[in-house]
């Protein structure tokens, strides 16, 4: 029989006698008698199930490799410090301009012309418009969900798009700390229809680890604004101790990920549980606390300073701005499974978000040219 120890640890015990004591077996030298022979019939049964295990034991899975991308065309240009990117149902996109508060309409053959300017942002270093989100429900009500900085915080809207131009907007979360640094800012809607918010510690280190803050989280809430149900702590708050989030995307078994700058050492890729806290301004990178959860992935800041994040074909795309490369993370039930790979390096400047769009490629925003790029996978 087979007495599994541990896991890849075999003790094979055949007619009474381990596999470990073999050795015992052969000591009687000279001429075989029925015991020997008892003992020969042993050996030779201990052989054949070794041969077995070694035949049937399973190896361990080699890591997965990443599809390999390849840019195909440019979808549009002509754009200035682009920031969000939203696909709507028809196929075409949204664009957010973050300098000059204006979105941006694109159809799926590169067309672009302006929808509107979102009143009341104030650009400066990191802020201005930022994020932007088509609603789940955007066939029967037509709204657009805009992040954005204000005079004195960050903020989310909301407004219709009735195919010609922008409505008047709505606010739906105010009071996210602002700053001329880490204001967060990516918006998603997510598989179980709820807003998710990233948002930066503006500077603030403290704010990251403060509950009372929304500063340095990822947040959840209605359409209209209130806390989702089932929020670990009945607030907005679904995860803290985050340092700068600029990416958020699910993955097949509908888990999130996030995308975050670090200061110095290390930017992460953390898959976010609720109530998680990511430890920072305590830990950059992997850390031995266990009040904290580990980041699934780490980059030299000069390597990555993540922004958008998006999921096809089992891999995580990762845009880097400072990196300025795109990085596949192929992962498997909810972990990393392989090692990073890194394309167009140094080719196409500081890389800001990443879509998959309608006709299964990819859509990349390249914040230096202006432009839209069409990745295809394989």
């Amino acid at each position: 029989m087979i007495d599994r120890k541990s896991e890849g640890d075999q003790i094979i015990t055949v007619g009474g006698f381990s596999g470990g004591s073999k050795a015992s077996l052969l000591s009687n030298e000279g001429g075989l008698d029925s015991e020997d022979l008892s003992m020969r019939k042993q050996l030779s049964a201990l052989a054949s199930v070794t041969a077995l295990l070694m035949v049937t034991t399973a190896l361990p899975a080699a890591a997965a490799v990443p599809p390999t991308p390849r840019i195909t065309g440019t979808v549009a240009s002509g754009f200035q410090s682009p920031w969000g990117l939203a696909i709507l149902p028809d196929g075409s996109a949204l664009v957010s301009e973050r300098d000059t508060a204006r979105i941006k309409h694109v159809t799926a053959a590169g067309v672009v012309r302006q929808i509107g300017t979102v009143p009341g942002v104030r650009h400066g270093g990191e802020g201005g418009l930022l994020g932007i989100a088509v609603a789940p429900t955007f066939g029967t009500d037509r709204l657009l969900y805009a992040y954005h900085t204000a005079s004195g915080d960050n903020r989310v809207v909301r407004m219709t798009y009735n195919g010609t131009s922008l409505g008047t907007p709505q606010t739906v979360v105010t009071g996210i700390p602002r700053a001329n640094i880490h204001n967060g800012g990516r918006l998603a809607f997510g598989p179980d229809g709820f807003l998710y918010i990233s948002t930066g510690d503006a500077g603030t280190t403290s704010n990251a680890q403060n509950p009372n803050s929304l500063g340095g989280k990822i947040l959840r809430v209605t359409p209209t604004g209130s806390p989702a149900p089932g929020n670990p702590s009945g607030t907005r708050v679904y995860s803290l101790g985050h340092r700068n989030v600029q990416g958020l995307a699910w993955d097949e078994g509908k888990r999130l990920w996030a995308s975050e700058l670090g200061q110095n050492t290390f930017d992460e890729l953390n898959q976010i549980r609720p109530g998680g806290n990511y430890g920072w301004p305590t830990c950059e990178g992997t850390c031995t606390d266990t009040r904290f959860i580990n980041p699934q992935a780490t980059w030299s800041t000069a390597q990555a300073s993540p922004s958008g994040l998006a999921f096809a074909s089992n891999t995580l795309w990762m845009a880097a701005l400072r990196g300025q490369r795109l990085w596949a993370i192929p992962i498997k039930d909810g972990a990393r499974d392989g090692s990073p790979v890194a394309s167009f390096t140094n080719q196409q400047g500081r890389l800001r978000t990443i879509t998959p769009a309608a006709d299964g490629s990819l859509w990349l925003i390249s914040e230096t040219n202006g432009t839209i790029l069409r990745v295809v996978l394989g």
